[in-house]
């Protein structure tokens, strides 16, 4: 079910993402996904949040069991491959490669006073253009018309990691 941007609980998701760092179940995160390109367009709707973190442990699941039982330990629910705060979903990704790169280039700003990390305009693309669902293409298009983009570090990106933007 969409939520609206107002319900979202995305204070309480960032406090626990740093909170994530402070314990070392994480070295590093960013906002990813359509929270990340709202960040910077027009809203749009959206049913979960997209946590991409840099993980502490690199074997196994990257840190995913742990992370999932500490926040479980903090009254979150595990429902599918999401975590529930609020009966909210947040999912919580492994990062490697572009999406690696993405949360160390990401933009740190400050949400209702809680410092945290979204990805860049440009990273957001070029992970849509990785994904290549129809809404990361309308995503793409949303971003291309209402964002400004640093095309130079866009074309870099999509270059080095052999994508390409959708044709209109």
């Amino acid at each position: 079910m969409p939520y609206e941007f107002s319900a979202i609980p995305l204070a309480d998701v960032l406090r626990a993402a740093n909170e994530l760092v402070s314990a070392d179940f994480i070295k590093d995160y960013a906002l990813g996904g359509a929270l990340a390109a709202i960040y910077y367009t027009e809203p749009v709707t959206t049913y979960d949040a997209d946590i991409m973190f840099i993980a502490s442990d690199k074997t196994l699941n990257a840190g995913i069991p742990a992370i999932y039982s500490h926040l479980q330990s903090k009254g979150w629910r595990v429902e599918r491959e999401h975590l529930l705060l609020k009966d909210f979903p947040v999912q919580f990704l492994a990062a490697s490669g572009l999406t690696e790169e993405a949360v160390r280039n990401a933009n740190s700003i400050e949400y209702e006073s809680i410092p945290a990390k979204v990805l860049t305009p440009e990273y957001i693309i070029a992970i849509a253009a990785s994904v290549g669902r129809h809404k990361d293409f309308a995503r793409i298009e949303q971003m291309l018309d209402q964002v400004k983009i640093d095309k130079a570090l866009l074309d870099d990106i999509l270059h080095r990691y052999n994508l390409k933007l959708p044709k209109k």
